[in-house]
């Protein structure tokens, strides 16, 4: 994983990112981890 995937993920939970601005390279490690955190 990469080191910013979960800092990128708690920018977009808090309103502050949007998944569009996260680098493409790690937006599919973002998405997955939004998903997971959503199910919980």
């Amino acid at each position: 994983m990469h080191p910013m995937s979960p800092i990128y993920a708690d920018l977009i939970k808090d309103g502050l990112k949007t998944i569009d601005q996260v680098p493409e390279k790690n937006r599919a490690e973002v998405q997955k981890l939004l998903d997971a955190n959503a199910e919980n």
